[in-house]
């Protein structure tokens, strides 16, 4: 069984500091400095995220639907979770993270 705990709190961490550094603009005692870290700890808790998604998706892939020699990075994965329906949305969007 597949514990998704950490990649749950990944994401409701991820959520947080994104909801602060939105909040940011409106809050005067922050220096330029200081926002550029939020955007910064935002983007970095994103590629976490992003990184820990990838790999679980490869391991349910493997363990649940029995996959073997699956590749070991993340845009094969993505593209054979997409043929297997396990993305909601199309895979050019999870491959495309740069946006």
């Amino acid at each position: 069984m597949i514990d998704y705990d950490r990649f749950n709190k990944s994401l409701h961490h991820l959520d947080l500091q994104y909801k602060n550094y939105k909040n940011s603009g409106c809050r005067q005692n922050l220096t330029e400095l200081d926002k550029e870290a939020l955007a910064e700890s935002v983007i970095h808790r994103f590629e976490t995220c992003y990184d820990m998604l990838w790999k679980h998706l490869k391991r349910y892939i493997v363990e649940e639907l029995g996959l073997v020699d699956v590749p070991n990075s993340p845009k094969p994965v993505f593209r054979l979770a997409a043929e297997n329906k396990l993305l909601s949305s199309q895979v050019d969007q999870w491959l495309n993270k740069n946006r």
